[in-house]
């Protein structure tokens, strides 16, 4: 999935801008300049085509030259990283000093470059805008992030410059990705040496040791993927080192890129809140996941702690909790086979294909034995169910009043599709359609 960078000077109106792209109040939005010390990743979509959206940021510092150096390096790390670069000005203010700075990075880069002139509510401000042709960035769109006028035609530009999808040109292309996920620290790069059962990445007691996502074909045991080692995703508020930021975006776009992730996380924390954002990541983007729960030799137990463990996990994670949890010791190499196994389950019933004649004949009885509710004296007939041609499982139910089916009744749908259908671990989308 492609990837916008909004960067520009604190205080232009980025948070603002990002919460019109993603469609919602994410970011906090103040006068104060410097308010967003932290990243924000958020989900675009404009007519068909979706990217990944990062508000990079300001920064407030009290000397002028570390400020000046800070934001050439989020600057620089945006651009590496990013596909478009979404550059933001404010009319009022016309160009400062920051603003050429990082015109001139970006007049450097091969990257494309979005120019846009913020603030502009009123037709009289139009006029500030003619003088951002100065920067030598090219064509300058005019916008209020505030109100929205103009950003359909800013969309429009963007989804242009974006890069085609393009499938991995090499000789594992069809094969499962998988990935490694995490807070810093938790034993992911351990895990990928034990898998491996080679030293392939760099292990210590510092948390965040990677920095990169590094993929490694694996072959053993009779599975066959590729297996996907990625930096340890912390708390936005502890992100502050620019090249952590870096791996930060790098392991957010190997879980988008990836079929199924492994998420590790710390039996003595237990499931903490970044370990959750880490999981609602992984089903917002629809991938199949395998909770592992590392450092179990180090936990207390008693006769049930496993199963009272496995439960408040659960609980935590409901509703999407077919998930398959493993307690490993990495250190020990305590059930590092089970990980593999359950990753492999994972990726299978996430890539299966589910016969039409199969899902009706399984799936109509149950549907005619609980209908769904009647509405308003209106009866809704589900005729057949097939499975759409998707990379995650995703089924389209046939029926005729679709609008009619509420929430509660999909969430059984996809309860009865799990009983019947092996989907473990896998997220699962279900759509009405007028038939």
């Amino acid at each position: 999935m492609s990837l916008v960078a909004i960067v520009g000077r604190p205080n232009v109106g980025k948070s603002t801008l990002f919460n019109r792209l993603v469609g919602m109040r994410q970011a906090i939005v103040d006068d104060t300049a410097g308010v967003t010390r932290d990243r924000h990743y958020g989900k675009c979509e404009w007519c068909g085509t979706e990217f990944s959206v990062v508000d990079t940021g300001g920064y407030t510092t009290n000397s002028d030259d570390v400020f000046e150096k800070e934001i050439r390096r989020q600057v620089k790390i945006a651009i590496e990283e990013a596909d478009v670069i979404l550059f933001l000005v404010e009319a009022a203010t016309g160009i400062t000093d920051y603003d050429s700075e990082i015109a001139d990075v970006l007049r450097r880069s091969k990257k494309p470059v979005v120019l846009c002139v913020n603030k502009v509510d009123t037709g009289e401000k139009i006029f500030d805008t003619y003088q951002f042709y100065g920067l030598g960035l090219g064509e300058v769109w005019s916008i209020s992030a505030a109100n929205g006028s103009g950003t359909g035609d800013l969309l429009d530009e963007i989804v242009k410059l974006l890069p085609e999808e393009t499938e991995e040109d090499d000789s594992h292309a069809d094969i499962p990705r998988i990935a490694i996920v995490g807070k810093p620290n938790v034993g992911k790069s351990s895990l990928t040496n034990a898998l491996l059962g080679e030293d392939r990445n760099i292990v210590t007691s510092v948390a965040g040791t990677t920095r990169d996502s590094i993929s490694s074909y694996y072959n053993k045991f009779g599975h066959e993927f590729m297996l996907v080692d990625t930096a340890g995703i912390r708390r936005k508020s502890k992100v502050h080192e620019d090249l952590e930021f870096y791996s930060v975006m790098r392991s957010i776009r190997a879980i988008e890129h990836s079929d199924v992730c492994i998420l590790m996380i710390d039996a003595t924390s237990g499931m903490e809140a970044q370990d959750m954002n880490i999981f609602n990541v992984i089903q917002k983007n629809r991938k199949g996941c395998v909770i592992v729960v590392n450092k179990w030799d180090l936990f207390v137990k008693d006769n049930n702690t496993m199963k009272e463990y496995t439960e408040a996990l659960r609980a935590r994670i409901a509703p999407f909790d077919d998930v398959p949890i493993i307690f490993t010791s990495v250190h020990k190499m305590q059930r590092i086979m089970d990980v593999l196994n359950a990753a492999a389950l994972v990726a299978d019933n996430y890539r299966q294909k589910i016969t039409t004649a199969k899902l009706n004949e399984v799936m109509l009885p149950i549907i005619e034995e609980t209908p769904p509710p009647a509405w308003k004296g209106k009866y809704i007939k589900v005729k057949y169910i097939t499975q759409l041609p998707t990379r995650f499982p995703a089924f389209a139910f046939f029926c005729n009043l679709p609008q009619y089916i509420k929430e509660p009744y999909k969430r059984f749908l996809e309860n009865k599709l799990r009983e019947n259908f092996n989907l473990t671990g896998c997220p699962i989308q279900i759509f009405c359609r007028q038939k």
